[in-house]
């Protein structure tokens, strides 16, 4: 088995590992995906793939939050830590608006 390319911590963490995979956040079917790179984190406009394995082909790893191996169940907050040292709040209650991704702490490090 491979390592995966995040950890989560606490409730709503997501700590971002591997550089060569982005990861493709998916809270529930009736959020818009986040796409998390090296450089940061932003909302995915693209196809989001139908399983792991064509997002492995893809270089993104398809992180669930909902799947009991993340957390469980859908959520309002996410905090995402990227690997530029930044963490970010994801507010799904503010989806649509620039509130909906911000800077939470600047540097972690």
């Amino acid at each position: 088995m491979t390592e995966k390319p995040f950890i989560t911590s606490g409730r709503n963490t997501i700590i971002h590992k591997i550089r060569k995979l982005d990861l493709l956040v998916i809270n529930g079917d009736d959020h818009p995906p986040i796409i998390v790179t090296y450089k940061g984190i932003k909302q995915y406009e693209g196809k989001v793939p139908e399983n792991k394995r064509d997002a492995k082909m893809m270089d993104m790893e398809l992180v669930d939050v909902t799947t009991s191996d993340v957390f469980g169940d859908e959520k309002t907050l996410v905090f995402i830590q990227t690997l530029n040292g930044k963490e970010y709040k994801i507010d799904y209650s503010k989806v649509g608006t620039s509130m909906f991704i911000k800077i939470h702490q600047d540097s972690i490090f």
